[in-house]
């Protein structure tokens, strides 16, 4: 029976790879938005006659998070060259600049390369060369599209499919793979019709009982931190190893592309910075991050406490009428609401009222999972969107956003007003403080319709629905977990804000607890607990926690889930407590010689608002890692911390029944299986007395940081009155 499995599902994988004749797909083209204004591509760097121009490709420089933009950077030279500027707001987002971009200061006061990097000397009056040393630079055609390099050749997916064939009849590694266990999520032990139905379910998701995520975990404790998840002649490298997520992300970045994520996401995100290409995602994120600027970040704030503003009002009903409330859907229509104002001006008033932007988002990043675990591309078959009820569903959604993108992209290009970057970060934003607003007005931008509709699709789709998955498990541990934990975070905010309801920037800076807190659940449920890649030529990872010393064989073509769920959790990581939630652990550096390369988690080491894959040499993906991360993590975190800020401040949660009833779904992000249903009510009054020695309460952090009193950790159990300082605080 097994044989005959094999057979059918080698002719099913055939059909979808094009080995086989098929009909062509029904599927309709995406919508084209109605601009006129802007129809074809024209980037910095391109010259308008299509002629070759300097996009840039010194990978290493191009790591330069945020000083890839050549405009930027000159006015670095007028601005900080006068150590008395070095203070304040500005500085504190120029020195994240500089560590996101692996800079730090050596023992004379300079800005230097960190370890690892190439050795250099940071200098803000030299201009950085984003070009190769020989002057080669991208190209781009007349149409302004850009090719595809490194691209998986048919035979490349043969060989593949060929070694996954030899590896399910028992053959071993005949192609010169190192022998990396394999787990079968489909043992063909039922009824040869029990498989077929199996394979006609549509996804390894469904075969695997449920979330693909939970059942790495399974197989990570069996077989360690690398393997191959098999599903017949079909299979997937699973990596659970901090350095060879390292290797793949950063070290050899160029070896590898989004895969099966890009192919997926096109119809949803076109050629947004996610699902991009290499090449296109390096001309569009040089486009994007200056409008991450410091002004528009400052006046981000602003805008969170303005929607926090209005869930706390919504809250506040729900406690007057003694009713229960639904938090994650509260915590989706706030971050929806946000990313509306932020990037488009636009307000979904979702808050208020049930938007229907907000099942949309949610039900297309379901099929876009779906489609990614599918072993067989049904979206394809002709007519699909006509006849398979979650595909006329999936196109209705689409039309949607795209019908309400395109009004916005239309409104904003006929106010259109050319100015430079420099011109642009300087303006008063406060009527339209969007990206939109930025991109459209940005002088020699001339963005197609489509692009701009793309980048603004991903920012839609996955602005708001991570920062709604963060807010949500951290409620649900802080609800859940040692109640001084909550006492102590919420007497930090009470200390830190002094009365007021709505936090600056500094507060944010100076709620280290808060933060942590955040950070902590972003590691326990990471968003996405999967990263997705391709390999683009041969590839041999590094060992690091594996007993293959001599590396593990990646055949060109071959599909890699980097699974940050297992990494997050991993007790040869963080340590034997490595399941439990403890914002605490983020004090304390964690390290494991036997995985060979990983230098460990260092407390010291962390920059910036929160603990990133640097300071945890890629044991902590909380935004992914190396030069495609995510753009907007210090967005998403300052985000986080206002709307959870402003809500613990006057309200406390409990569960309308047991914590262990939410459970767990995936649609890209980890959701709640039944809801996160609590019960609010006003915080009660209580005096804050940060106990030392002597009190009968030495706090949370206090215990765990084997402390009882003494030095105060920038928000914690110190001395009585203990005002808060920012010893604790990244930059300092």
């Amino acid at each position: 029976m097994r044989p005959l499995a094999l057979l059918f599902f080698a002719v099913c994988v055939a059909w979808t790879e094009g080995f086989l004749p098929r009909p062509l797909s029904g599927r309709p083209p995406l919508k084209r938005l109605k601009v006129s204004e802007m129809d074809r591509v024209e980037t910095r760097g391109v010259k308008k006659s299509g002629e070759e121009s300097h996009g840039g490709r010194n990978e290493d420089l191009l790591e330069l998070e945020v000083l890839d933009s050549l405009t930027y950077e000159a006015s670095l030279a007028q601005q900080w060259d006068d150590v008395a500027n070095q203070k304040g707001f500005d500085w504190e987002m120029e020195k994240l600049r500089r560590y996101a971009a692996g800079l730090t200061v050596d023992a004379n006061g300079d800005w230097v390369r960190s370890k690892g990097s190439r050795d250099w000397t940071f200098s803000p009056a030299k201009k950085v060369n984003l070009y190769d040393d020989d002057g080669a630079s991208q190209s781009l055609n007349a149409g302004g599209n850009i090719g595809v390099v490194n691209r998986v050749e048919l035979m490349d997916t043969a060989k593949v499919f060929l070694y996954n064939i030899l590896s399910a009849f028992g053959f071993g590694p005949l192609l010169g793979m190192a022998a990396v266990p394999t787990a079968e999520i489909q043992k063909y032990e039922g009824s040869f019709f029990s498989f077929i139905k199996g394979v006609l379910g549509g996804d390894l998701q469904t075969l695997a009982g449920g979330p693909l995520f939970l059942l790495l975990a399974v197989y990570y404790k069996k077989y360690g931190p690398v393997f191959n998840l098999a599903f017949g002649p079909k299979s997937f490298l699973i990596v659970n190893d901090p350095v060879m997520a390292k290797h793949i992300l950063k070290s050899n970045v160029d070896a590898y592309d989004k895969g099966v994520l890009a192919e997926i996401l096109e119809p949803i995100m076109g050629k947004g910075l996610i699902p991009a290409d290499p090449e296109t995602w390096k001309v569009r994120r040089r486009v994007i991050v200056p409008g991450f600027h410091k002004k528009w970040l400052n006046t981000m704030v602003t805008l969170f406490a303005d929607c926090g503003d209005r869930l706390n009002d919504d809250i506040e009903q729900v406690v007057k009428r003694g009713n229960a409330v639904e938090m994650e859907e509260r915590f989706c229509s706030v971050s929806l609401d946000i990313i509306g104002k932020a990037v488009f001006n636009y307000d979904f008033g979702s808050v208020q009222k049930e938007s229907p932007v907000v099942k949309a988002v949610y039900r297309t990043l379901r099929e876009a999972e779906h489609r990614s675990l599918s072993v067989i591309p049904y979206w394809n078959l002709p007519y699909a969107d006509k006849w398979m009820e979650g595909q006329v569903e999936f196109s209705k959604d689409m039309g949607m956003l795209d019908d309400i993108l395109a009004d916005l992209i239309n409104g904003c290009i006929k106010t259109r007003k050319e100015a430079s970057v420099e011109e642009l970060e300087e303006r008063d934003n406060s009527d339209d403080p969007s990206l939109l607003r930025f991109l459209v007005d940005m002088r020699d931008e001339d963005l197609s319709s489509k692009q701009l509709r793309d980048d603004l699709m991903t920012m839609l789709i996955a602005g708001h629905e991570t920062t709604a998955a963060v807010l949500t498990w951290t409620l649900f541990e802080l609800s859940r977990g040692d109640p001084r934990m909550l006492e102590d975070i919420q007497d930090e905010i009470d200390e830190v804000m002094k009365g007021k309801s709505r936090p600056d920037y500094d507060d944010i800076v100076a709620m280290k607890k808060l933060r942590m807190a955040l950070i902590e659940s972003l590691r326990l449920y990471p968003e996405p607990p999967i990263l997705i890649r391709r390999a683009l030529k041969d590839d041999v990872l590094p060992a690091g926690g594996s007993n293959l010393k001599n590396g593990i064989k990646v055949l060109k073509g071959s599909d890699i889930f980097i699974s940050t769920w297992n990494l997050h959790r991993s007790k040869e990581l963080w340590g034997e407590d490595a399941e439990i939630f403890d914002p605490t652990r983020w004090d304390r550096n964690f390290a494991n010689g036997d995985v060979e390369g990983w230098e460990g988690y260092n407390a010291e080491n962390v920059r910036g608002l929160y603990p990133n894959e640097i300071a945890s040499d890629f044991s902590f993906l909380p935004f992914g890692g190396g030069q495609r991360k995510c753009v907007g993590d210090q967005f998403a975190v300052m985000e986080a911390t206002v709307v959870m800020a402003m809500l613990l401040q006057k309200f406390e949660f409990t569960f309308t029944g047991n914590a262990e009833d939410v459970g767990m779904r995936t649609g890209a992000t980890i959701h709640t299986m039944n809801g996160l249903n609590m019960i609010p009510r006003e915080k009660g009054s209580r005096t804050l007395t940060l106990r030392g020695e002597g009190g009968d309460r030495g706090g949370y952090w206090a215990e765990k940081n084997g402390r009882n009193g003494g030095e105060d950790d920038g928000g914690g159990a110190g001395g009585d009155a203990v005002k808060l300082d920012k010893a604790g605080c990244p930059f300092n």
